[in-house]
C-alpha cells in the first residue's frame, strides 16, 4: 500500500489536531495528562515554526532578487510590478468594504455593557502611535543595514534590499551574471531544504492545532459571538467566494483546481497564523502545484507575504466599527473613510507574524478618536480569528500570482 501524499498527511494531521485539542479542552488544562500533552505538542509545534523561520530570510532574499533579475529576460518587469500592486490594492479594498458593510448592517457590540470586559482591559497598555508617527517609523524600517536586517529576520527590510539588488542585477546585465547564477543556486538549495522541512508539516500542524483548541477560552468567544460571527462570515465570504471568483473570471482557473493546489499552504497558514512562516510552503505550492513561473511567484509571493493582507485589513476595519459600537460612538461617513484608509495602510505595515495586526490596530482606532485601550477586548479572541485571516492573506498571494501570470501574457 502506497504512502498517502503530503497533502493528505497534512489534512489528517489538522483533523487529528482539532479532535485531540477538543478532548484536552474537555479534560481541562489542569489535568496531568493534558499538562504533559501540551508540553510535548508545544515542543513539536515550536520546532516546526522555528524550522520555517530558519529558512524564511534566505528564501525571501533569494526569491525576490532572482525573481526580478529573471523578469528582465522577459522584458515584463514593469508590467509585473504594476499589475501586482494594483491587484493587491483591489483585493484589500474589497475586503475592507466587505468587513465594514457587514459591521454597519449587523452592528456587533451595540448595546453591550463595556464593564463586562474590565477584566480583559486591566493591566493592558496600548502603545500610542499617531498616523504621521506610524508613517515615519514604517519608512524608517524599510531601509536599514541589510546585514542587520538579515540577522534580525526583519522581513520588510530584507524585501527592500532584495528589490534593490534585483534591480541592480537587471541594470548590470551580463556584468553580474556570476552573482545572478550564485543567487539562483542559493534559491534552488533553499527550496530543497523547504522540502525536508515539509516532511514534518503533518506533525507540526497537528501539534499547533492541539495547543490552540485546548487553550482557547470558550467563555469569551461566546460573549463576543456576534462580532466573531461577522468577522468569520465576511472572511470566509472573501476567501471562499470573492477571491476564487476573481481568479475564475480573470484566468479561467476553477476554484476546485485552485483549492487542490493551494491546500498545503492554506492549512499551514491556518495552523501557524503567520504568512511569513508559511512563505516557504506558499512558494512551493504556487510554483509546483499551481504552475506559476518561478520568476513571477518568486516576486509576487514574498512581496505579498509582506504587504498583501486581505484578512488583516478586513478584520481591522470591522474591529474599529465594533469598538465604536461598544463605546457608543456613531462614526460618520468621513470617519468611515478614514478607517478604510488607515486599515489598508496598517495591514500593509503589519508584519506577517501571529497577532501582528493587533499592533497596528491601535493606529486604526486612534485615527477616528476611539480609545486605544479597548484593543484589550479583542485580545482573548484574536488568536482564534488570526488563524482564518492568515489563511485568506496567503490565499490572496497565490491568487495574485496566477492573475499576474495571466495578465502579462
Amino acid at each position: 500500500m502506497s504512502k498517502p501524499s503530503l497533502n493528505i498527511q497534512i489534512l489528517i494531521g489538522a483533523v487529528a489536531g482539532v479532535l485531540i485539542g477538543l478532548y484536552f479542552h474537555g479534560l481541562g488544562v489542569a489535568h496531568p495528562m493534558v499538562k504533559d500533552g501540551l508540553y510535548t505538542v508545544g515542543l513539536v509545534g515550536t520546532l516546526f515554526i522555528d524550522l520555517l523561520k530558519m529558512i524564511l530570510v534566505p528564501l525571501v532574499f533569494c526569491s525576490i532578487a532572482v525573481g526580478i533579475a529573471n523578469l528582465r529576460q522577459h522584458r515584463q518587469i514593469h508590467r509585473v510590478w504594476v499589475t501586482t500592486l494594483l491587484f493587491f490594492v483591489l483585493t484589500m479594498a474589497i475586503a475592507i468594504v466587505l468587513g465594514m458593510s457587514a459591521s454597519l448592517y449587523f452592528k456587533p457590540g451595540a448595546g453591550m455593557h463595556i464593564a463586562m470586559f474590565q477584566g480583559a482591559m486591566q493591566g493592558f497598555e496600548a502603545k500610542q502611535m499617531a498616523l504621521p508617527e506610524f508613517f515615519a517609523q514604517f519608512l524608517h524600517g524599510l531601509f536599514v543595514n541589510p546585514f542587520a536586517a538579515l540577522a534580525k529576520g526583519d522581513v520588510l527590510a530584507v524585501v527592500m534590499f532584495a528589490l534593490v539588488l534585483g534591480i541592480a542585477l537587471v541594470v548590470g546585465g551580463e556584468r553580474y551574471k556570476n552573482i545572478h547564477n550564485l543567487l539562483q543556486e542559493a534559491l534552488e538549495i533553499t527550496m530543497h531544504i523547504v522540502g525536508w522541512v515539509m516532511r514534518l508539516a503533518p506533525l507540526g500542524i497537528a501539534a499547533l492545532l492541539i495547543k490552540l483548541v485546548a487553550t482557547q477560552d470558550a467563555a469569551m468567544l461566546s460573549t463576543l459571538a456576534k462580532f466573531v460571527a461577522v468577522v468569520v462570515g465576511t472572511t470566509l465570504l472573501h476567501g471562499a467566494v470573492i477571491l476564487p471568483m476573481l481568479l475564475y473570471f480573470i484566468t479561467g482557473t476553477s476554484p476546485l483546481k485552485f483549492w487542490r493546489g493551494a491546500r498545503e499552504a492554506l492549512i499551514t497558514a491556518f495552523a501557524t497564523s503567520s504568512s511569513s512562516a508559511t512563505l516557504p510552503v506558499t512558494l512551493r505550492c504556487t510554483t509546483q502545484h499551481l504552475r506559476v513561473k518561478p520568476e513571477i511567484a518568486g516576486f509576487v509571493v514574498p512581496l505579498g507575504a509582506t504587504i498583501n493582507m486581505d484578512g488583516t485589513a478586513l478584520y481591522e476595519a470591522a474591529a474599529a466599527l465594533f469598538i465604536a459600537n461598544l463605546v457608543g460612538v456613531e462614526l460618520n461617513f468621513t470617519q468611515q473613510l478614514v478607517v478604510f484608509m488607515t486599515a489598508m495602510i496598517a495591514a500593509i505595515g503589519a508584519p506577517g507574524i501571529p497577532s501582528a495586526g493587533m499592533v497596528t490596530m491601535v493606529m486604526v482606532l486612534q485615527s477616528v478618536g476611539l480609545p486605544a485601550e479597548a484593543i484589550a477586548i479583542l485580545l482573548p479572541i484574536d488568536r482564534a480569528l488570526d488563524t482564518l485571516r492568515t489563511s485568506v492573506n496567503v490565499e490572496g498571494d497565490m491568487v495574485t500570482s496566477l492573475v499576474v501570470q495571466k495578465l502579462i501574457k
